[in-house]
């Protein structure tokens, strides 16, 4: 049996937090504001894993109310979702994902988070797609005011065990 996902965050831009996307720190003059590291991508993506699993969404797992959230690396979120996914005996075919921002460029750093990605769900690299784009100077991203990621996830039943 198959699931379907979608995931979808934004995060405006602080210059006084370290840039954190896809699991690994970006050299750029500004990072991103939320409650925890606001890695808008891991984000998204644990997102659209809820979201196929209709477990709802992150904030009713890691509210930002909750002090014990402040400041969490977006890979421990991540490793939680996945594991409610496995729980419930399913694992992820393929994820495809996009981050939408003017700045930085972000194509020297798609291959490193894709390794962090296909670590932190389990699957090969080949089965994560990160691809990065503009919105043309249009909007919030295009005004480099945040950024906005989505990422749509298929998720596969595992065979059971005899």
């Amino acid at each position: 049996m198959f699931r379907i996902g979608h995931g979808f965050d934004v995060h405006a831009f602080d210059k006084d937090r370290p840039l954190i996307l896809g699991g690994i720190e970006i050299d750029h003059h500004q990072g991103l504001i939320g409650h925890s590291d606001a890695d808008v991508l891991l984000h998204t993506i644990a997102d659209s894993i809820l979201g196929a699993l209709a477990l709802g969404d992150i904030g009713k797992f890691f509210p930002d109310t909750d002090a014990a959230n402040k400041d969490l690396d977006s890979k421990v979120l991540l490793r939680e979702v996945v594991e409610k996914m496995t729980d419930m005996n399913y694992e992820v075919n393929n994820i495809d994902a996009t981050v939408m921002a003017e700045q930085p460029k972000l194509r020297p750093h798609i291959d490193d988070m894709r390794e962090v990605v296909a670590s932190l769900l389990n699957v090969p690299i080949n089965h994560v797609n990160i691809k990065a784009t503009t919105t043309e100077k249009l909007g919030f991203t295009g005004r480099e005011e945040g950024m906005a990621a989505e990422a749509v996830v298929l998720l596969k039943k595992m065979e059971e065990l005899s």
